[in-house]
């Protein structure tokens, strides 16, 4: 016996709070940042760095990031200019975010801290998981889904938001669930392998973008959602593969050129010490 028949999906995207309306694919961003600066600020200030560093450095990087995203999604969707600013009804493209975003914390950063791939090193992780929370704002607004599925995690779409062609499916595939799941395991491996002191410093972020690239394309290619096509493939599918390519590249260049990761030199640090104290 199945677990579960269904996920259903809520039967409203929004609290209404006397005259104003809290819209829960916003409050799942907010969390989601809210998460990722502490997980970041944690792993900063385990690194010696200062608590204030990565509030500062969000403060710049989010506000640019859902710019950057709302950007792509304009751009590459189509959507009427004038729609622009309508971010609670969905529409962030995640490529544009991480590029605005990271762009604009590299630059603050820059003025706050000396060893910049160490700061990138404990920082990025925490992007996967504030990813993975804000996709659940997509279950509120029942988006962000695949082809018709009868299998026990498959989620309950109400008719009028399914295409034409399977308005009589009632459930299908949760891409964003699928996306949200290889996001958080994302994290957890880089948490993971930067602990073991493996990889050289500045080689998360790179590592990061490949992970994310491959999990990005294979969810696009469960989504049935109308896409913009270059060459009838998805955007998304060019995106994830430029980025994947480009990190593969990046790992190289980082690896040959970068120095010892900070787990490593603390690892080291530690072994000399024990040596001279025996």
């Amino acid at each position: 016996m199945s677990l579960l028949a269904s996920i259903p999906s809520p039967s409203s995207n929004g609290l209404d709070i006397g005259p104003l309306t809290l819209n829960y694919y916003g409050l799942c961003i907010g969390l989601g940042v809210v998460a990722a600066v502490l997980i970041a600020q944690r792993r900063w200030t385990r690194r010696g760095g200062h608590p204030d560093d990565i509030p500062e450095i969000a403060k710049w990087a989010v506000p640019a990031g859902i710019i950057g995203a709302r950007i792509y999604h304009v751009i590459t969707d189509w959507r009427p200019i004038e729609d622009w600013y309508k971010i609670w009804e969905g529409g962030l493209g995640i490529p544009g975010g991480l590029i605005a975003g990271i762009g604009v914390g590299y630059l603050v950063a820059r003025r706050r801290v000396d060893d910049i791939p160490n700061i990138l090193d404990a920082a990025i992780p925490a992007i996967p998981v504030a990813q993975a929370i804000g996709r659940l704002g997509n279950w509120f607004n029942q988006e962000i889904y695949g082809g018709p599925s009868d299998l026990p995690w498959a989620v309950e779409i109400d008719e009028r938001y399914r295409p034409a062609e399977f308005a009589d499916q009632p459930t299908f595939h949760p891409a964003f669930l699928y996306e949200a799941m290889w996001n958080l395991l994302l994290a957890g491996f880089l948490i993971w392998i930067d602990r073991r002191g493996v990889l050289k410093k500045g080689m998360i972020l790179p590592l990061y973008v490949a992970g994310y690239g491959i999990g990005r394309f294979l969810v696009e290619t469960v989504r049935i959602d109308a896409a913009t096509e270059i060459l009838d493939i998805r955007v998304n599918h060019w995106m994830s593969g430029i980025a994947v390519a480009a990190s593969v590249v990046a790992l190289v260049v980082v690896y040959r050129t970068a120095g010892p990761s900070h787990w490593a030199e603390a690892d080291r640090d530690d072994r000399a010490t024990t040596s001279q104290a025996g």
